[in-house]
């Protein structure tokens, strides 16, 4: 097998980079569309909410209701602070066609928004990808 390649490869060089040009430009491709699309740490929080501070106090939620525009309904995204830390803020809960929140923290660890249970700090809920 190992042969064949090595074969194919020497014989067609052109369509050997045309192959490798293509694979590294899809794979360009889905980053772009990724970070463009999906990515949760680029939407901009909007319209504050609510806040509440985890029972320990290492950490605090705030929610905040994004207006697309014309064309796009409201939205709420959850923003998870580290208290007492350097550490960046982190966009954990972001949910489309809703326009409030309820929060509560189950324990330390565990908030909940809007009925969805997120572990602290590396759970998070999109809506795009249940």
């Amino acid at each position: 097998m190992l042969r064949n390649l090595k074969s194919f490869v020497k014989n067609h060089p052109i369509l050997s980079a045309l192959t490798i040009f293509i694979a590294l430009a899809a794979g360009l491709a889905g980053f772009f569309i990724n970070w463009a699309f999906y990515d949760m740490d680029r939407i901009d929080p909007g319209e504050f909410l609510t806040e509440e501070v985890s029972p320990d106090g290492k950490y605090t939620l705030k929610t905040y209701v994004n207006n697309g525009g014309a064309t796009v309904n409201y939205a709420v995204l959850g923003v998870l602070h580290f208290n007492g830390s350097k550490k960046e803020p982190k966009n954990i809960y972001w949910q489309y066609e809703i326009e409030d929140s309820t929060v509560h923290w189950q324990d330390s660890d565990t908030v909940i928004i809007n009925g969805i249970s997120i572990d602290v700090p590396n759970g998070k809920y999109d809506y795009r990808h249940p």
